[in-house]
């Protein structure tokens, strides 16, 4: 059984390989394109924009962030007035304004929190005019900083990184829309519902009546996942039997999380010239997503050894029979529900197969320690520049160390460079352990939690890194849906998405403008497998001076109590 899990896994990783390079080639003609198509040339003059402008750091970022902005208020507006637009035959309310905030800033950061149930407080109308829309749009934002980024790391000597109306355009019209389209067909195909009926009404083998909300849900799941967006259609999200009819459709799932977040480790390593880069930046990320599949799958495989006093038979090896299956899908079992936890925190999307609050307590480390990284292949665009940042990280302080002025990709990284990516590496800490400690010190907060101890405090702290890390996913034990977590979480997943984002965009301005220096004897090559290692060491070592203690408090110390014989 577990060769065969193994085995499972290594097709699926080499699929995701051979998948990066095919999206990655495409990825490099759409960013380095100079035609236009029609529906492109319309919506440049629609949005009354010059696709010929050429715009500095500080202008792709101020149009990213303003555009987001208005994007952000228009479905805050649209969940308010819900119950009054038309077309909603179970009549479903509108949001509150706390929620209505959580639920807009959730969906424009590629978040997707939901502290709501989307089938009993979304119309169909709001799950494709606000979720849907909100969903492909986040995802064409990252996916085109991304090109703004790397394109400014490879300029030489130049005032601009592009034209981010012309890039998010773009990976909408040329890629997220084609993409999405064919996996709705083929999820379709399934057994995923797509209609605009809200309900439908079923005779059981009873003879009783029995509601089953519709909708349109294969588009919603195929943006879902292409964009690592994550959230649900329904409430049980992908282990519901709408969300995921089949393994196949499990699988697909899977890939379509790794897809655009690893062919973007392709399409660096073409568009400045170096692939070796490109290449070198992939396996930091495979490395730490193996590290951290192990771990999980060997935690759930194992189960708990608590189960055994209420007489559960344990294998000679001392694992569980079955191992840990509680809170999870029979139809995928250990092996893809251990895969998909470890792809959903990856590549911070947030859909998931399982609940992650009945995972072993080292189980539920993982998600939560990815989240923390935010450095294990990451979502569309961001997890790229988040690893480069701490590329740049890497190589500034290998240069203190041996007295050397630090250069990447053949430019020197001044002191201005370094404030930048230090305010994207601190940022994120920053949120996750200041919002887990002011939720901490409420009193209001023991009234959200479904679990004291350790427990309940891994549901606080996971509900502020997903936020942050704008994942999305929940430990499902914490009550969210309060004036309090609405507004902080909210607040966390802004600040996780804009100061991490665009303080990288600086950075990559600055290296435009930059001459690129010839390599000398004494420069440290970044795209080796020792600087690959050093790379995965700097991320690792960094998240575990930062989260330690916070995790020693939650799974670590629930781990020990549990091999103690210890419960609450």
């Amino acid at each position: 059984m577990m060769l065969t899990d193994i085995i499972q896994f290594a097709i699926v990783l080499v699929i995701m390989t051979g998948l990066s390079v095919v999206v990655g080639k495409g990825l490099v003609r759409l960013f380095a394109s100079t035609s236009h198509s029609f529906f492109e040339r319309i919506s440049y003059r629609m949005l009354g924009v010059d696709p010929d402008e050429r715009m500095p750091w500080n202008r792709y970022g101020l149009v990213l962030l303003l555009s987001n902005a208005a994007m952000m208020l228009l479905g805050y507006f649209l969940l308010r007035i819900q119950q009054i637009l038309p077309g909603d035959s179970l009549q479903r309310a509108s949001q509150a304004p706390d929620l209505a905030f959580n639920t807009a800033a959730s969906f424009i950061t590629n978040t997707n929190w939901q502290s709501y149930s989307g089938e009993s407080s979304l119309s169909n109308f709001s799950q494709m005019a606000v979720i849907t829309f909100l969903m492909t749009v986040s995802a064409a934002t990252g996916i085109a900083a991304a090109g703004g980024f790397i394109r400014g790391l490879s300029r030489r000597s130049s005032a601009d990184i592009g034209n981010y109306w012309v890039d998010f355009t773009r990976v909408i019209y040329r890629l997220l829309l084609p993409l999405c389209f064919v996996m709705a067909l083929v999820y379709v195909w399934q057994g995923m519902p797509q209609t605009l009926s809200a309900e439908t009404v079923v005779t059981t083998l009873e003879g009783a009546h029995q509601q089953l909300v519709m909708g349109p849900v294969a588009s919603l799941e195929s943006i879902k996942h292409i964009g690592t967006n994550g959230g649900g259609f329904f409430a049980m999200n992908a282990a519901h039997p709408y969300e995921n009819p089949t393994p196949l459709t499990n699988t697909l799932h899977i890939l379509s999380m790794l897809l655009i977040p690893s062919a973007l480790t392709y399409v660096f390593g073409a568009m400045v010239m170096r692939r070796r880069q490109g290449w070198a930046f992939f396996m930091a990320f495979l490395v730490m997503f193996v590290a951290f599949l192990a771990l999980v799958y060997g935690s759930e495989r194992s189960g708990n050894p608590l189960m055994a006093a209420f007489g559960v038979d344990m294998a000679p090896s001392m694992e569980q029979a079955g191992g840990n299956l509680e809170g999870k899908e029979l139809r995928f079992g250990i092996a893809q529900t251990s895969l998909f936890v470890t792809t959903t925190t990856a590549a911070t999307t947030g859909s998931v197969d399982s609940m992650h609050a009945s995972l072993t307590p080292l189980g539920g480390l993982v998600p939560l320690a990815q989240m923390m990284l935010n450095n294990v292949f990451g979502g569309d665009g961001v997890g790229l520049i988040n690893l480069v940042t701490y590329a740049v990280l890497t190589v500034f302080l290998v240069g203190m160390m041996i007295g050397r002025t630090p250069e990447f990709l053949g430019k020197k990284v001044e002191a201005r460079d370094m404030k930048y990516v230090m305010i994207a590496v601190l940022a994120h800490p920053m949120s996750i352990l200041g919002f887990t400690a002011l939720a901490c010190l409420v009193p209001s907060t023991i009234a959200s939690l479904a679990n004291l101890g350790p427990h309940g405090f891994s549901e606080v702290l996971y509900a502020y890194t997903s936020g942050t890390a704008n994942n999305g996913s929940a430990f499902a034990g914490l009550n969210a849906n309060t004036p309090f977590f609405n507004t902080t979480i909210g607040f966390a997943m802004l600040v996780g998405r804009y100061f991490t984002l665009l303080p990288m965009l600086a950075v990559a301005g600055s290296m435009a403008s930059k001459k690129a220096l010839p390599e000398g004897p004494g420069t440290l090559s970044t795209s080796t497998m020792l600087f690959t290692g050093l790379l995965v060491f700097v991320v690792l070592i960094v998240g575990g001076l930062t989260f330690l203690p916070a995790l020693a408090l939650g799974p670590i110390v629930e781990h020990l109590m549990m091999l103690s014989g210890t419960t609450l």
